[in-house]
């Protein structure tokens, strides 16, 4: 039995392709948007010497960068575990 992914298989996977890239870009800007404001809140709280905020902040900053990542990295990564899981 042989069995792959089949992109004429159904109507509309394009446009179902165009909505998941309008999803990824806009996680993207998120992720920044994050990244920015959480910066912004460390440098002020770090100024205020408030440093339970500062603790937070940073925290804001690793998940924005994370999240960044792993949405830019999305595909690939799908694509690479998809391919392992064809050679089983």
């Amino acid at each position: 039995m042989n069995i792959t992914p089949n992109t004429s298989g159904l109507p509309g996977i394009s446009e179902l392709e165009s909505i998941v890239g309008a999803l990824l870009t806009i996680g993207l800007i998120a992720s920044v948007a994050g990244l920015v404001l959480s910066a912004i809140v460390w440098a002020v709280a770090s100024h205020s010497g408030n440093v339970h905020i500062v603790g937070r902040a940073k925290a804001g900053v690793v998940v924005s960068a994370v999240a960044a990542m792993l949405i830019g990295g999305a595909v690939a990564l799908v694509t690479f575990f998809a391919q392992a899981g064809a050679s089983l």
